[in-house]
C-alpha cells in the first residue's frame, strides 16, 4: 500500500522514481497478549488511509462476526488473517504488512504474544530496525512477563530502537500519572539491557488517540504521534554496518566462456572498483574488476545490495565462501559462544548432531556445553542440561569446519546463525554468536606451572619486619566480597580514606578497575571470575609483600575461589568482609549493572554463595556506610594489624 500522490496521474515515472529512493524501515509490534498490537497495526493503516475500500469493507464486515468490540470495527482483523487467529482473537503467526507514506516505507511483522509462540517473535524480530512494544494500560496489567521477555528478546536480537507504547489509554481515564508509572517500571526493568534508543507514547490504539493524530484527550503528552515517530524521529542510517566488508557467495554466474562473476548480498560494508579483496577459507587475493547488477554496471555499492563481483584474477570460489577485505577479515572459528533461542519441540540435547547455517555456509556440528539457561524474568542464569521451546541460553558450539564469523553486535548477518534438524530439515533454533572469546580460552590456571622451568622468585633486600615498622602496620588483603550492589567498592574505599587519614597504607584493588586493564580480556562467565580473582589475589599478594595493606572489592561468588585466593595470598594474611543486603536493594543500586552489554549481564547475574566462614558479617542495608567502615578497621584493630 502506498500513500497518495498528485505524482500517479501526472507522471508516473518520477513518482516511482521518488518511492524508490524513500528509506525502508522494518519494524515489529510485540508485547503480552491482548496488549492491541494488531489493533494498533489496524489503527495505523486506517487512520492513514492506506487500506483498500473492499478490504475495508470485508473487514468491518467480519468485525461483527469475528470481531473484539462488540460488533464495532476491528483494526486487528486487518493482520489476523488466519482463521484460528480470528476465532479467537489472538494472533498465532508472524502477519507482515507493507506500506509507504510520502517520507517513508515499512514493513510491519505482527508477532504473536504467546508464551508458546515466543520463536515466530524471535522470527520477526530477527530483521527489524525497531521495535514497537505494547503495554496494557490497566492497572492489572502493565509491565508483565511477556513484556519483559519480548524487551529481551530485541535487546538480544540487537535493535537498537525501541518504541513503548503505552496503550488503551481511555482505559484509565488518560492518566497521566498512571503512563509515568509504567514507564518508571520500564525504565527499571530494562536499566540492565543495552537498548539505546527508548522512547514512550500514551495511546489508544483502537480509538486511535497518538497513533496518526495527536490525542486531544493528553494534552499533557507533548511528544510525538506514532505515525511521527515512524516518520521522522526514528534515524536508521548509522545502525548499518559500513565499516566491515563481507560477501557471503550464493552463487557462482557463468553465462559463458568471457564471464564469471561472484553472485550474492552485501552482508555489510562498501565496496568498490579496483578495491583488493580476499576469499575465505582460500585467503586467495585479488581486486574487483566489475560491480555487475540488473541495472547495468556501477561503481560502488554497500549492503543491503544484491550485485555480482566480477575479479581480475581467477580465483576458485564458490556458494559459501566469503569475500573479504584483506584488511578485515572476520575470524575463522569452530568453537564460540553463542546465545541461542530454541524453537523445537524436541529439547536442546547436547553433543547431538545439527546442521548450522551462517549466511551462505552449512556445517555439520554440535552444542558442545549448554552453560547456562537464563531467566528473561529476572535476568538471572542458572545451570540446565537442556533448552526446551522458546527456552534461551549460552551454549559452547562446536562445528566441523570453520565459519568466517563475527560477533552479532557488530555484524547481526555474520554474526547470526541457525541450527537445523538433519533428520526433519526444521530450523530448530536461532543463535548468536557472542562478540567475545569462549572462556574455554582462558581456563582455570590456579595451578598452572610457569611457562619456563628456569623461573623463580626474586628475594627483596627489605625484610617483612623493616616494612612494618616503616608502615606501623602488618600486611594483610581484606576481601569485600557480596552481590554486585552490595556496597563493596564503597565500603573498601572508605576504609581505605580512614586508613591514610590514620598514616597508614593502603589500597583498594576495584574489580571495576582489574576488568577495564588487566582482565580487560575477561568475560563474566564462572570460569573467567575464577581467573579474574586469581589475577587479583597475584596482585595483591605482591602488594603485601610490599608491606601495604590490600583492600580487595570484588563479587567473587564462589566460595571454592575465595579459599584458594586465600592460599595464593597467605591464609594468616587474609580476610573476609561479606557485604549482605536484599536483592532487591542490590539491584536499586547496582550503578555499574546498567554499563553492561546485554550479555555481559547474563554473566553478571550468577548465583552468589555466601561465606561459610567470614571474619566480619556487614549489613550494608540496616547499617550506614561509616559504621561498615568503623567495623572494619576495629576488625583491624583488635587483631593488632594496624
Amino acid at each position: 500500500m502506498s500513500h497518495q500522490s498528485d505524482l500517479i496521474e501526472t507522471d508516473i515515472n518520477a513518482y516511482l522514481q521518488q518511492h524508490e529512493k524513500k528509506e525502508l524501515l522494518r519494524f515489529l509490534t510485540c508485547g503480552s497478549v491482548d496488549d492491541g498490537k494488531s489493533t494498533l497495526i489496524g489503527r495505523l493503516l486506517y487512520d492513514s488511509k492506506m487500506i483498500y475500500e473492499d478490504q475495508l469493507a470485508k473487514i468491518e464486515k467480519d468485525s461483527v462476526v469475528h470481531g473484539t468490540t462488540g460488533g464495532g470495527f476491528d483494526p486487528a482483523l486487518l493482520t489476523d488473517g488466519l482463521k484460528e487467529e480470528r476465532e479467537q482473537g489472538i494472533t498465532i503467526d508472524v502477519a507482515y504488512r507493507y506500506f509507504s507514506t510520502a517520507k517513508r516505507k515499512f514493513i510491519i511483522a505482527d508477532t504473536p504474544g504467546h508464551v508458546q509462540y515466543t520463536r515466530n517473535m524471535a522470527t520477526g524480530a530477527s530483521t527489524a530496525d525497531l521495535a514497537i512494544i505494547l503495554v496494557d494500560a490497566r492497572p492489572d496489567h502493565g509491565v508483565i512477563e511477556q513484556t519483559k521477555r519480548h524487551s529481551f528478546i530485541a535487546s538480544l536480537l540487537g535493535i537498537k530502537h525501541v518504541l513503548v507504547a503505552v496503550n488503551k489509554m481511555d482505559l484509565v481515564d488518560f492518566s497521566q500519572e498512571r503512563f509515568e508509572e509504567i514507564k518508571r517500571d520500564y525504565l527499571s526493568f530494562t536499566s540492565v539491557l543495552d537498548i539505546p534508543d527508548l522512547h514512550f507514547v500514551p495511546l489508544s490504539a483502537l480509538n486511535g488517540d497518538n497513533v496518526v493524530d495527536r490525542s486531544e484527550n493528553m494534552p499533557w503528552y507533548t511528544g510525538s504521534t506514532l505515525m511521527n515517530f515512524l516518520e521522522s524521529d526514528i534515524q536508521i542510517t548509522s545502525d548499518r554496518n559500513l565499516r566491515d566488508f563481507r560477501f557471503p557467495v550464493q552463487t557462482v554466474l557463468r553465462p559463458n566462456l568471457d564471464f564469471r562473476g561472484f553472485a550474492g548480498t552485501i552482508a555489510s560494508g562498501i565496496i568498490r572498483v579496483g578495491d583488493e579483496i580476499m576469499t575465505l577459507p582460500s585467503r586467495k587475493k585479488s581486486k574487483v574488476k566489475e560491480i555487475v547488477t540488473y541495472d547495468g554496471n556501477i561503481e560502488e555499492a554497500c549492503a543491503p545490495m544484491s550485485v555480482t563481483l566480477t575479479l581480475e584474477d581467477e580465483i576458485d570460489s564458490s556458494r559459501g565462501d566469503m569475500i573479504v577485505k584483506p584488511g578485515n577479515v572476520p575470524s575463522m572459528q569452530q568453537k564460540f559462544d553463542a546465545t541461542v533461542v530454541w524453537m523445537a519441540e524436541d529439547a536442546l540435547k547436547p553433543g547431538k548432531q545439527y546442521l548450522f547455517k551462517q549466511t551462505t555456509r552449512t556445517v555439520t556440528g554440535s552444542i558442545s556445553t549448554l552453560r547456562y539457561q537464563v531467566d528473561v524474568n529476572t535476568m538471572r542464569s542458572h545451570p540446565s542440561p537442556t533448552l526446551e521451546l522458546n527456552q534461551i541460553g549460552r551454549v559452547a558450539v562446536s562445528l566441523s569446519q570453520p565459519l568466517a564469523i563475527d560477533g552479532y553486535r557488530r555484524n547481526r548477518s555474520t554474526g547470526a546463525f541457525i541450527i537445523i534438524d538433519r533428520i526433519t530439515n526444521v530450523t530448530v533454533g536461532a543463535g548468536m554468536v557472542m562478540d567475545r572469546k569462549t572462556s574455554e580460552d582462558s581456563g582455570d590456571h590456579w595451578d598452572d606451572e610457569p611457562s619456563s622451568a628456569s623461573l623463580t622468585r626474586e628475594i627483596s633486600n627489605v625484610t617483612a619486619e623493616e616494612r612494618q615498622a616503616r608502615y606501623g602496620q602488618t600486611p594483610v588483603t581484606v576481601l569485600f566480597t557480596g552481590s554486585p550492589g552490595a556496597g563493596k567498592s564503597t565500603t573498601a574505599y572508605g576504609v581505605e580514606r580512614k586508613l591514610f587519614d590514620m598514616g597508614r597504607s593502603a589500597t583498594v584493588l576495584d574489580g571495576q578497575n582489574i576488568r577495564m586493564g588487566l582482565s580487560r580480556d575477561l568475560q563474566f562467565s564462572r570460569d573467567d571470575r575464577s581467573e579474574n580473582v586469581r589475577r587479583a589475589a597475584e596482585v595483591a599478594r605482591l602488594m603485601n609483600r610490599s608491606g601495604l595493606i590490600c583492600l580487595m572489592s570484588l563479587v567473587a561468588p564462589d566460595e571454592e575461589v575465595r579459599q584458594r585466593a586465600a592460599k595464593v595470598i597467605g591464609e594468616e594474611q587474609f580476610i573476609v568482609v561479606h557485604l549482605d543486603a536484599s536483592d532487591e536493594v542490590c539491584a536499586s543500586r547496582n550503578e555499574s549493572a546498567k554499563k553492561l552489554t546485554e550479555e555481559d549481564v547474563q554473566e553478571s547475574t550468577v548465583s552468589y554463595q555466601v561465606p561459610t566462614n567470614a571474619d566480619l558479617v556487614l549489613n550494608t542495608e540496616s547499617m550506614p556506610a561509616h559504621e561498615c567502615i568503623d567495623k572494619v578497621i576495629e576488625l583491624l584493630e583488635k587483631r593488632e594489624l594496624i
